[in-house]
């Protein structure tokens, strides 16, 4: 059987951010990929193709971090050409353009890709994967990678299914739709993105499901309803005949002498249920993680009602040596707080997975770490420069953070995009003197209202996004300092300077003198 050391299963965004670095080592790897191209999810999905990642072409900025903050599309390389902004002009592109980008992206980086490669089966009889694919050809790999995404239907338990469509499988023809009541179950965006595209054509549209509508620009998490997609709350809002219900969806049967369909909600809140004539229900209620391929000796287990794969710090399964998940299959650590569900926040975990694993197997030490002088202007200078420009930082907060160490000698160690988890697993959180370095937003953000932000002057800490630098003596938190929130997200300003250099100044003064 032909070996390798690492297996990486799926060549989309995810898997392929995951090939680039491997391949920049020379390490011996595979990727396995079931359909003819990468990125095939997005010739399907969304359905009616518009992107919610943002593509901000014109920033004023010149340098790529500092550009990919407002860049939700481009995977990390080193090629500055190999950006997607080269690929569309639209600020929320067509999802055939991505896919055209990571085809390019493949190629570009002459990754190892095995198209048309289905697996079928993974095994662990020993030290080893066994990975087999539809020919029957079988391959082993001392890590396997996995980076297949979402794409099996989270299908309710309810009566009356088969008269159900879903969001994969409806039709995206308005035509179709023409004066017709349409159920819809589901509060997130696929159910938001095929509303908002029946409007012109049906006579009511109505949205169900137990949760409430979680909007974007209120919870800072981009997975919750996009303003992209809500055209549909005002015509709720509005009386424009659309309605939003708030009850959890039983089931539908056929009404023969009417020619539609009577489904059943049930609000918790009333103890009752409601019935509503439809001519079409259509399922948008998510997908979750395929376990099917994976022997007995190697299931992961799985969390958030069986949806994602439970994971370490290090994205390892929780119960499962050496098998570790990638891209949106991530998200079970900082699920629907930050952007691991997404491109523009998995590329920054990915770059971190792979120091990971240089560091875990290879005993190398975190890439791109700098040496300072322990000198608070240097120190300071390093964390203005860093909160400014991170692109990882900015679209992870509060989850990838940067990490100073500060011994009792020169020279202070400093570490760029480590996950809180992480730090706090290894020995970076085992340190005397240390500082963690995040922008966050306030921790009752999501009570305010997004416009009425208090901010500036009697406000002790800002809720929109700011930077926190934490102190630790270990798990021990000894002191923590803010910098105001800041419209551009850039603190390179000299009261920002003094304010950080005079914080240092002090916990610098902390040291014991030899």
């Amino acid at each position: 059987m032909e070996h390798f050391t690492y297996m990486i299963i799926g060549a989309g965004p995810a898997g392929l951010q995951m090939g680039y670095y491997l391949q920049q080592h020379g390490t011996s790897y595979v990727i396995f990929e079931q359909a003819d191209q990468a990125g095939r999810f997005f010739t399907t999905y969304p359905r009616h193709r518009k992107l919610l990642s943002i593509n901000k072409i014109y920033t004023g900025y010149s340098d790529s971090d500092s550009r990919l903050r407002y860049d939700w599309n481009s995977l990390i390389s080193d090629d500055e050409n190999l950006v997607f902004r080269n690929y569309s002009e639209q600020y929320f592109p067509d999802s055939h353009d991505l896919q055209r980008y990571l085809a390019d992206y493949a190629q570009a980086c002459d990754l190892p890709i095995r198209y048309n490669t289905n697996v079928t089966h993974i095994a662990k009889p020993g030290d080893h994967f066994v990975v087999t694919t539809s020919t029957d050809q079988a391959y082993t790999c001392e890590r396997l990678i996995v980076a297949t995404g979402l794409f099996t239907p989270m299908i309710p338990d309810i009566y009356g299914l088969e008269l159900c469509e879903t969001y994969e499988n409806c039709s995206i023809d308005p035509k179709d739709f023409v004066d017709q009541k349409v159920m819809i179950v589901g509060k997130g965006n696929s159910a938001f993105e095929t509303a908002d595209a029946l409007l012109e054509v049906t006579r009511k549209v109505q949205i169900c499901g137990p949760r409430f509508v979680e909007l974007a620009w209120k919870s800072h998490y981009v997975g919750d309803l996009r303003a992209v997609n809500n055209n549909f709350l005002d015509t709720y809002q509005l009386k424009g005949q659309n309605n939003i219900l708030d009850a959890e969806f039983r089931g539908v049967v056929e009404q023969p002498e009417r020619g539609d369909l009577l489904a059943e909600i049930y609000s918790h809140a009333r103890q009752r249920s409601d019935f509503f004539y439809c001519d079409r229900v259509i399922l948008c209620t998510g997908f979750r993680f395929d376990t099917s391929l994976f022997d007995t000796n190697c299931h992961p287990q799985l969390v958030y009602k069986d949806k994602l794969p439970a994971l370490t710090s290090e994205w390892e399964s929780v119960n499962i040596k050496d098998l570790y998940f990638i891209g949106t299959l991530m998200q079970s650590r900082d699920f629907r707080k930050t952007m691991s569900g997404f491109i523009h926040g998995f590329r920054h975990n990915i770059e971190a997975f792979d120091h990971m694993l240089r560091s875990k197997y290879e005993g190398e030490s975190w890439r791109g770490m700098h040496r300072l002088p322990m000198e608070a202007s240097a120190l300071a200078n390093m964390v203005l420069e860093r909160i400014s420009t991170s692109p990882g930082m900015l679209l992870q907060p509060g989850f990838l953070c940067d990490v100073l160490v500060v011994p009792e000698e020169e020279p202070a160690c400093y570490y760029k995009d480590m996950p809180l988890d992480y730090v706090r697993d290894h020995a970076y959180g085992q340190q005397q003197h240390y500082y963690t370095i995040t922008l966050e937003y306030g921790e009752d953000a999501g009570e305010h209202d997004p416009f009425a932000m208090p901010r500036g002057v009697g406000v002790e800490e800002d809720v929109y996004i700011h930077p926190i630098i934490r102190r630790y003596d270990g798990d021990t938190l000894v002191d923590r300092f803010y910098l105001s929130d800041d419209l551009d997200n850039d603190w390179r300003q000299d009261h920002h300077a003094q304010a950080l250099q005079d914080f240092f100044e002090r916990q610098l003064n902390s040291l014991p003198r030899l």
